[in-house]
């Protein structure tokens, strides 16, 4: 019969013990480091932007005058962007969502296809533009418009949403779709009619925040050349345009030679910041509600 060392107990519980707290301050020490970081960064911009934000600043066009520019045409650039990505990405990433999960044989090249993919998301964005500047502004010859920068973006976010689609899909409960076999459906009224709607909140949800990483997004359309001179708006696809991301770019490089471009950068960065924003809230509440529904 083996006797137990009560002390040598204690002495190793202890030690768990310490070892326990010591990680636990360790972790929120560095989640302190970044929100107190974050303050000071949101701190300062509202400080140095908030006071230049107005109806003249956001319906303004753009000027050499730092006291006349306005940003208009970068939101109207930014709103003609996501016209070309969202549609782009949506289809094309959950398309092919649903046949590597559903359809696609499971074997080498399904695998090879899904490794790929996985290592395509983690890419720099910065190569993306040079693919976007060398197939679309050069080999197809359309330029700097707005077309070539959405199908740039679009490359970017495919991928996140290609893998966010298919966990969404994944997490599908099995019993569903094969209740709706056993009750003579077709694999297409099956994905029509019970899997989508069931994945459809993961799906808007990475789709959502994928398309916000997409208007956050500068070296892709810095690569491809897309300007922030005194453009006329943007009225469709074909035009040219900047968005919000360039022009804190270009504003933020003039504010070593006239101190207020930095206070446009930082007022333009709050507008970028409230869009986010609205994109993040618009993609819980998507969530909660189809969670609720389905």
């Amino acid at each position: 019969m083996k006797y137990v060392n009560i002390e040598q107990v204690q002495k190793k519980m202890n030690t768990r013990l310490l070892k326990n707290n010591l990680l636990k301050s360790l972790f929120f020490a560095a989640t302190l480091f970044g929100l107190v970081v974050l303050a000071i960064l949101i701190i300062r911009v509202l400080l140095q932007g908030a006071s230049w934000i107005n109806m003249d600043f956001l319906t303004g066009k753009l000027s050499t005058s730092p006291d006349r520019a306005g940003i208009m045409g970068a939101i109207l650039g930014t709103f003609w962007l996501m016209v070309v990505v969202i549609p782009v990405t949506l289809f094309l990433g959950v398309g092919t969502a649903i046949y590597l999960e559903l359809y696609a044989s499971k074997g080498r090249f399904q695998s090879f296809i899904q490794t790929n993919i996985a290592n395509l998301a983690g890419v720099p964005s910065i190569v993306y533009g040079i693919l976007g500047m060398t197939l679309f502004v050069r080999a197809l010859d359309f330029g700097n418009i707005v077309l070539a920068g959405g199908l740039t973006m679009s490359l970017l976010v495919l991928p996140i949403i290609i893998v966010a689609a298919q966990e969404s899909i994944r997490a599908v409960p099995q019993h569903l779709s094969e209740a709706s076999y056993g009750m003579g459906a077709t694999k297409w009224q099956t994905v029509k009619n019970i899997i989508l709607p069931a994945a459809l909140p993961g799906i808007l949800t990475g789709s959502i925040l994928s398309l916000s990483r997409a208007i956050g997004e500068t070296a892709p359309l810095v690569v491809i050349g897309i300007p922030a001179l005194l453009i006329p708006f943007p009225g469709g696809i074909m035009d040219k345009f900047t968005v919000l991301p360039m022009q804190i770019y270009y504003w933020t490089l003039d504010s070593s030679l006239v101190e207020e471009y930095a206070n446009l950068a930082a007022a333009t960065i709050i507008v970028l910041l409230v869009l986010l924003f609205l994109l993040n809230a618009a993609a819980i509440f998507i969530r909660n509600k189809f969670q609720k529904r389905y």
